[in-house]
């Protein structure tokens, strides 16, 4: 028996396809989660595989950790230059964090939505809400949690980038940050980094190829194929 396609669905499947470079909307990618639980090991392993996932860069008024680039890891900026940009509404959050300032600068997602290009944000659950309320129903919200308090506090430590003091400063936060995991649309365990992985991007493919966000490149699709059919 051929195991070509009957010749009456070949211009269906032609048009498939091109499904992936039709025009859509892009969406605002969100993962939150208390320090420690990897999300932004998912996040750069994400960015790395996903050509058309752009990271969004917070401003922040802390000082650069070693190895950090301005304007690629963060803003780094001074707190009247925050201060600036939260009043003249150019930040789609923002939120302080123990002793500093972090935000979003809103021209460069709305860009990307635009373009059809999809941001990834890394951010708590302060500023999730604050995104969501700012940009609905482009949102689509990932909570990652850790498979338990012993292995949270051994990635804290066993990373090496903080103090003792400030370890047990993001641990006490850590149980309010995971309090807030029942306002996301997704929650996901990183007991195993691959396994995580895998499930965060087939979340993504899902949220893309949901119909709002698809209609305009459907439209003219079906239109073109009304089009052939009463040719």
């Amino acid at each position: 028996m051929s195991n070509e396609p009957p010749a009456a669905i070949l211009p269906v499947l032609g048009a498939v396809e091109t499904f992936e470079t039709m025009p859509r909307r892009g969406l605002l990618f969100i993962l939150s989660s208390p320090s420690g639980a990897g999300k932004t090991t998912l996040s750069r392993h994400l960015l790395a595989v996903d050509e058309a996932l752009d990271l969004s860069v917070s401003a922040t008024t802390r000082l650069a950790r070693v190895g950090e680039r301005d304007g690629i890891d963060y803003h780094f900026v001074s707190v009247e230059t925050f201060d600036g940009m939260v009043n003249d509404g150019a930040m789609l959050e923002h939120a302080r964090v123990f002793d500093n300032f972090y935000g979003s600068p809103r021209a460069p997602v709305e860009n990307a939505l635009a373009a059809g290009r999809d941001v990834l944000f890394d951010v708590d659950w302060q500023g999730a809400q604050q995104i969501k309320l700012a940009m609905q129903g482009d949102v689509v919200s990932v909570f990652i949690l850790p498979p338990s308090v012993g292995t949270l506090e051994g990635r804290l430590k066993t990373r090496a980038q903080d103090d003792d003091a400030t370890v047990a400063r993001r641990m006490a936060k850590a149980m309010d940050e995971i309090s807030h995991w029942r306002e996301y649309d997704y929650v996901l365990v990183n007991d195993d980094l691959d396994k995580c992985a895998t499930q965060l991007a087939a979340i993504l493919t899902a949220e893309r190829l949901r119909l709002h966000r698809r209609n305009t490149g459907l439209d003219g699709l079906v239109a073109r194929m009304e089009g052939e059919m009463s040719a």
